[in-house]
């Protein structure tokens, strides 16, 4: 994400909103429709002190005709009627923009966001990500839906209003005017006072998003070390934090509100003592003066709502350049303009060639260094050695998570910067060390592997990794809810039912991180001829802490700070008394005990 220091003096201008704008004209028919409903609605509240002149002239002079002031009547009613139905119009049209517009962000933030690399969402909490989402596109919304319509509505009112002052009286109209520099310099001055707070204020609501989200999703955790206090008191002073802010915003713009409304409504009254000495000298009707009092009052509520509609476009100024920022970030991890095409049929050959490598968040410690290794098509590979050797980092480069800053990953040959990332993962099956399962069905979960994949297969992957026999318990099967992070299954059960998403995408390579690490003893066994059978034609990289999983393998390569120090067979390693025949005597002495 763009640095926040550099990135919000943009997201404090009222040119923040062109980004709204952009989505807002893919629908011009709409836009046209709610312009024009806006333009007849003005124009008919303008005209309601007309029609208040008329009857009022018609009624105390000609002798109050009767019929005269009847016709009036029907003219002003007619105007109301119009007001109506214009209004009407209005609402629905820039209500269906403003919900169309925040859903085309919403998407369109989202489709930015699944392209991203794991860095950003490192460096990125995703909480807050997710906050913006929501309480941000909320304020779009109100800002499309209703903010930006209000805003011209009263704009185009309080000038059509003015207008009309000046055919009712020139003179009152131009004393009136006077006083317009006055409303406008607070506007200006305290109108940057709002806008900072607005920026602020929206980041400490994504803070109070961001907690929510971040409790809810460890409540196990929070329960079970007695943290329920704490979490409060933390929720607690993220909420004081985000009103402390909103108070302040909101007494600014109270006080630019009063002042302004003061400031309009004072040089309304002075005004009027001049049009009443008019009246009297007989210059002025009393239907003029009383369409120039209801005038100047639309006038004056008109631009004194610009004002609360000033501090509203702020604010959605302010969730707009957040937002934007979330379009605006690019893929690290891409694909080149020119990708090279990957051989056909796929070999499953992977090979890492004196790859040295640093995550971004760690830009002084070296995952791995000048690290080689050649895995050739339908080898299986095991990789062990102690906690941070760089184990993890090897199927993070596979799957171009990340490049390395010196060496090349190749994929059948091919370095995979010059591939499309998309290709290379296809060819690719990943069992995670953190289970992922989706808050949707069994199906959908399993079908991740394969979406195309028929029920007959989805039943064979799981019969494949022992997962068939609780997952046709489920009370629904393959159809029951799995809950937010699979939460109706044990930790065992998730494992199987990734391992089972593995297999149904029927790669040329598999990855397994610590696949088997949460299974008790029977289902490790089953998974594990379930796996040696899929491994057969595979090529396979095994990432184990667990020794006893590694045994089959035809070469294990023992890790430790990024390099290799080892590689050989169970025997072989065991025999020559290295880091193998260390971690795996105190792992069986561990197990004996």
């Amino acid at each position: 994400m763009a640095n926040e220091t550099d990135a919000e003096p943009k997201t404090r201008k009222l040119s923040s909103l062109a980004m709204v704008w952009r989505f807002a004209a893919r629908y011009p028919g709409h836009i046209a429709c709610a312009a024009v409903a806006l333009v007849i609605a003005s124009g008919a509240t303008v005209a309601i002190p007309y029609g208040f002149k008329r009857v009022i002239d018609r009624g105390f002079s000609h002798g109050g005709d009767p019929s005269a002031v009847t016709t009036a009547f029907y003219y002003l009613l007619m105007i109301v009627g119009v007001l109506a139905i214009a209004t009407a119009f209005r609402f629905y049209f820039v209500s269906w923009l403003g919900e169309r517009v925040v859903g085309d962000i919403r998407k369109a933030v989202h489709a930015n966001l699944v392209t991203l690399a794991p860095r950003f969402f490192e460096e990125n909490r995703p909480s807050e990500i997710a906050s913006r989402m929501t309480s941000d596109t909320s304020v779009i919304e109100q800002i499309v839906g209703s903010t930006v319509s209000v805003a011209l509505r009263n704009l185009f009112t309080g000038i059509g209003g003015v207008v009309y002052l000046f055919v009712l009286s020139p003179k009152l109209a131009g004393s009136l005017m006077i006083g317009i520099p006055l409303v406008v310099a607070p506007i200006v001055l305290l109108g940057r006072r709002v806008r900072n707070f607005s920026r602020t204020s929206q980041d400490r609501i994504a803070d109070v998003g961001a907690i929510v989200a971040e409790t809810l999703g460890a409540m196990k955790i929070v329960q079970a070390f007695g943290q329920e206090q704490r979490e409060r008191g933390r929720f607690a002073t993220a909420v004081e934090a985000a009103f402390g802010v909103a108070k302040r915003r909101i007494f600014i713009r109270a006080i630019m509100t009063a002042v302004v409304i003061a400031l309009i409504f004072g040089s309304v009254t002075l005004v009027l003592k001049e049009g009443v000495t008019d009246v009297a000298a007989g210059r002025l009707s009393g239907g003029s003066i009383a369409a120039f009092v209801l005038t100047g009052g639309l006038v004056a509520g008109a631009f004194g709502a610009l004002t609360e509609v000033y501090g509203d476009l702020l604010r959605g100024a302010g969730a707009a350049g957040r937002l934007s920022e979330l379009l605006a970030e690019r893929p690290e991890i891409k694909a080149p303009a020119h990708p090279v095409a990957l051989p056909a049929p796929a070999e499953g050959r992977l090979s890492f060639d004196h790859v040295t490598f640093r995550y971004p968040t760690r830009p002084d410690t070296s995952a791995l260094h000048d690290f080689s290794l050649e895995v050739a098509p339908g080898e299986t590979v095991a990789v062990v050695g102690p906690s941070g050797a760089g184990k993890s980092t090897l199927i993070q480069l596979a799957q171009r998570f990340y490049d390395p800053q010196l060496g090349s990953v190749r994929l059948d040959g091919v370095d995979l910067r010059d591939a499309d990332p998309a290709e290379v993962r296809a060819r690719l099956a990943m069992v995670p060390q953190e289970t992922v399962i989706f808050a949707a069905s069994a199906r959908d979960n399993l079908r991740y592997g394969r979406w195309d994949a028929t029920d007959a297969e989805l039943w064979a992957a799981a019969e494949a990794a022992n997962a068939a026999g609780f997952l046709k318990a489920l009370p629904a099967g393959l159809d029951t809810y799995m809950g937010e992070g699979g939460a109706r299954l044990s930790g065992g059960q998730r494992q199987r039912l990734a391992i089972a998403r593995a297999i149904l995408r029927d790669s040329p390579i598999l990855l397994l991180d610590e696949a088997t690490s949460a299974l008790d003893a029977e289902s490790e066994r089953l998974v594990q001829d379930a796996l040696e059978r899929l491994m057969a034609d595979r090529t396979t990289i095994v990432i184990a802490h667990r020794l006893a999983t590694v045994r089959a393998a035809d070469r294990i390569v023992v890790m430790d700070e990024g390099r290799i120090v080892e590689a050989g067979t169970h025997e072989t390693l065991n025999a020559a008394g290295g880091l193998y025949a260390r971690l795996a005597r105190l792992q069986f002495e561990g197990l004996a005990a």
